[in-house]
């Protein structure tokens, strides 16, 4: 089956880490593309690939101010992978849980085993 493009849907568009990347700058405010490919340590043509692509998917707005082009983060487009993702949340603290159990175990043991003075 073939992969379907990047700019088809958010999960596709979020895969790419450098994406990621983009986003987690964003969510900190508006920032002109030479600042953002700076702060990511990339090209500036590949921050406007990516931005571009983000922009497509609805994930950044972009306003002119003056020559700049400021982007901003849109976070409505991320609500279906906030979904899905919380569909496993149960699946995480069951094992958190358990780990906390484990734990719990592990100290008590250690407290028995200890020396009295």
């Amino acid at each position: 089956m073939a992969r379907l493009p990047t700019t088809s849907d958010v999960f596709n568009a979020v895969a790419e880490p450098q994406r990621r990347d983009i986003l987690d700058l964003l969510a900190r405010g508006e920032r002109p593309v030479n600042e953002i490919a700076e702060a990511l340590d990339l090209r500036q043509p590949q921050a406007s690939k990516h931005l571009r692509v983000l922009k497509e998917v609805g994930l950044v707005n972009v306003r002119t101010e003056g020559k700049q082009r400021l982007y901003s983060l849109n976070s409505e487009p991320l609500k279906p992978i906030h979904a899905w993702v919380k569909t496993f949340e149960h699946l995480w603290n069951e094992r958190f849980d358990r780990l906390d159990d484990y734990l719990k175990t592990l100290q008590a043991q250690e407290q028995s085993h200890e020396p009295e003075e």
